[in-house]
């Protein structure tokens, strides 16, 4: 995958260098971590194109620089296919990330000091829906819901308690680590009684909704947001979807509300990774990462680990390490040096610092976009378990990462299976 890159060795060989031991570290370890994934070479042929040369301040149309005709073309081609994926009225491809896309809804529609109501970051939430060290926090009153303490699911109660007690501006759906599915419409109910927005976060998501692996929130939500990465599986890059009477007041806040000159290249992926998404082949992706993470979550279970919330709906399982006697970085930093990355995650009503946590958080998607299957689960599991029942046995983690290695030789970054049929 290297080849390409001769000028760069020649130029800069220190970040040829970093570029190279990344590509190595891709292929040969299991990448987990639930919020990242493997793109196809198409998307990386277009994000890395002479579209990087573009400004097109504006949208197409109606540009603040000439010679944007072609850009126009890419752009245009973005929004038609998110716009058919989803089935959404209103939608811009120009949000930088997810967090931007989260910013411009809330500056359209919000003024300082609002109160907006959004999932508790201990509880699985994402900073940019009201954290404190957050500008989401530090702009706005922002009041927090949470998961049942025996379920581990949405509290709807109490929920809508917060909300007929607070009356928010806006109500946030949506988390970075919560396995089971999300009841949008409860959330819309809810909303629609407090007289609230609804805005719903499907970053983490997007893939299953738009294979239709899980509930599309966009008839029940005035705004949908999303990152353009993790299960659908584009650039690093953001997006909003809304209703259609709403679309002047976000377009106007992303540009020149909160950014400047779009990311042409990136636009251009993100319209690759839509076609992708498209595809028949893209829906059997996204069964495959439900399917392959159900059976990595059986595989925990009949080993006798605590799965928060019981088991997942997603692409994703949360694993409390505390009946264990292990902590959550205890256990990232065990698999790291065996070959697997996953990241420490607080569980609900945890009792450590989120820079120590009693969880790690699982994913499928990355290692499903290089075809691993349910046999590979099967194996994976088992390596889990070998290095989180010994954590201090390097001799143990040194074998299972030479296993871990030649494991991944069998599979390529990204599986042929998965290309647009």
């Amino acid at each position: 995958m290297m080849d390409h890159l001769d000028d760069l060795a020649r130029i800069d060989p220190a970040i040829y260098a970093v570029i190279q031991r990344e590509e190595q570290r891709q292929l040969h370890k299991l990448e987990m971590i639930a919020s990242e994934n493997f793109v196809s070479n198409a998307v990386l042929q277009a994000q890395g194109s002479i579209l990087t040369h573009k400004y097109a301040e504006g949208y197409p149309g109606r540009r603040f620089y000439g010679g944007c005709e072609y850009v126009d073309t890419a752009e245009n081609l973005a929004l038609s296919r998110v716009k058919e994926l989803f089935g959404a009225p209103y939608a811009n491809v120009q949000p930088h990330s997810g967090t931007q896309a989260n910013m411009a809804v809330y500056f359209s529609f919000l003024k300082p000091g609002d109160t907006i109501m959004g999932m508790d970051l201990s509880h699985g939430g994402h900073l940019s829906h009201g954290a404190p060290v957050n500008f989401s926090g530090r702009l706005f009153q922002a009041i927090t819901y949470g998961v049942d303490r025996e379920t581990e699911q949405v509290d709807f109660a109490v929920l809508k308690e917060l909300a007929q007690k607070h009356r928010p501006r806006m109500i946030i759906a949506g988390a970075s680590a919560y396995p089971r599915s999300l009841d949008f419409s409860r959330f819309a109910e809810i909303a629609l009684e407090v007289q609230a927005y609804l805005m719903v976060d499907m970053a983490h998501i997007a893939g299953l909704i738009a294979a239709g692996f899980h509930p599309n929130p966009v008839p029940v939500a005035d705004f949908v947001t999303s990152t353009t990465h993790k299960t659908l599986r584009g650039p690093r890059g953001g997006l909003i979807l809304a209703q259609a009477e709403y679309g002047k007041s976000l377009d106007s806040q992303i540009f020149p509300g909160i950014q400047g000159g779009p990311l042409m290249h990136i636009i251009a992926s993100k319209a690759v990774a839509f076609k992708e998404a498209l595809a028949p082949s893209f829906k059997r992706y996204q069964q495959q990462i439900i399917a392959n993470t159900r059976i990595l979550a059986q595989e925990f279970l009949k080993r006798g680990y605590r799965l928060v919330a019981g088991g997942t709906d997603t692409h994703l399982i949360l694993v409390d390490l505390s009946p264990n006697g292990i902590t959550g970085r205890q256990g990232e930093e065990a698999l790291d040096r065996a070959g697997i990355t996953v990241n420490k995650n607080a569980i609900p009503f945890d009792q450590r610092p989120p820079t120590v946590t009693s969880g790690i958080r699982v994913g499928t998607p990355a290692i499903t976009t290089r075809g691993m299957k349910e046999k590979e689960m099967v194996a994976i599991g088992e390596f889990m378990h070998q290095v989180l029942s010994a954590l201090d046995d390097t001799d143990l983690q040194a074998k299972i990462q030479a296993r871990v290695r030649d494991f991944c030789s069998q599979f390529p970054l990204f599986s042929e299976e998965w290309s647009p049929d």
